[in-house]
This record gives C-alpha cells, structure tokens and sequence, in this order.
C-alpha cells in the first residue's frame, strides 16, 4: 500500500468520529445516551469553573405542545475570561456568546454532541485572526472529547 493510501486511510479513522453536519458546527459521535452525555458535559463544564446558564431539554418543551422529537438537549455556559476577550476582537460576537453545547439523537439512533467552532464564529464576525480563537478551541474540543470518551 502506498504512503498516501496509508496516510489517507488513517486520516478517514481518526475523523470517523467527527462530523461536520452544518457550517461551523463540530458533532462528536457519543456511545452514551443523550442525558449520559449531557451529565457528563455539563459536570466537566462546572470541574473546569464555568458558569452554566441553562440546560434545554428540547424534547421535554415539544411534548408540552403534543409533538414528538428526539432526544435533544442544550447546554448554555461559559465564562468572561474566556467570552471577553473575543468579545474584544468583536462585539458582535456576543451574540454567539456564551457557549452552547447540543446533544441530540439522529434519526438513525446515533448520539452526537456538537459546539459552534470558535474559528467558525470568529471568521462570521470578521476577527479570523483574534487570538483568543485558539484557546477556545482548544477548551471545546477536550471537553468534548472528554464527556463521549469510555
């Protein structure tokens, strides 16, 4: 087989549990359920000292008007040491601020959490280069990785 092949085929394994299902959203294939994955995003959440606004559960709101959804839930949390900062870059990027986390099972039973890719949001906002992208990123994606990790 040759090094291209090899390197092609290892790169399909490494991102087979990353999906891109919108522009700028990163999902994250979880083994869990969705209220297992959310529990543990939003415990690693409160370990790392963020603030948690809100969970959302979707599903629970819809079956409240009589219609039937997926298991869906929404985490809103965040911090200023983190949301400032690339506030300052752009202010309307508040409107994206702060975080939010969704998890939610597709038609076809897998569980999937997902997040705004800050470098998404910061090219939306006009600031690509804001330097506070790169923390960001860093900090959704171990969280992440973290919470649908065995």
């Amino acid at each position: 087989m040759k090094l291209s092949h090899l390197l092609f085929a290892s790169l399909l394994i490494s991102l087979s549990s990353i999906a891109v299902a919108a522009d700028g959203l990163i999902a994250v294939k979880s083994p869990f359920s969705v209220k297992e994955t959310m529990n543990r995003f939003e415990k690693l959440v409160k370990q790392k000292g963020l603030n948690m606004f809100a969970r959302i559960d979707h599903a629970a709101g819809a079956a409240k008007i009589g219609k039937a959804l997926r298991p869906t839930e929404l985490l809103i949390f965040g911090n200023p040491q983190g949301g400032t900062p690339f506030m300052e870059c752009a202010q309307t990027v508040g409107i994206d601020l702060p975080l939010k986390a969704l998890v939610w099972k597709d038609a076809s039973g897998q569980v999937w959490l997902g997040y705004n890719d800050p470098a998404y949001l910061a090219q939306r906002h006009g600031v690509a280069l804001c330097p506070s992208v790169g923390g960001l990123t860093k900090a959704l994606s171990g969280l992440a990785k973290k919470a649908v990790a065995h």
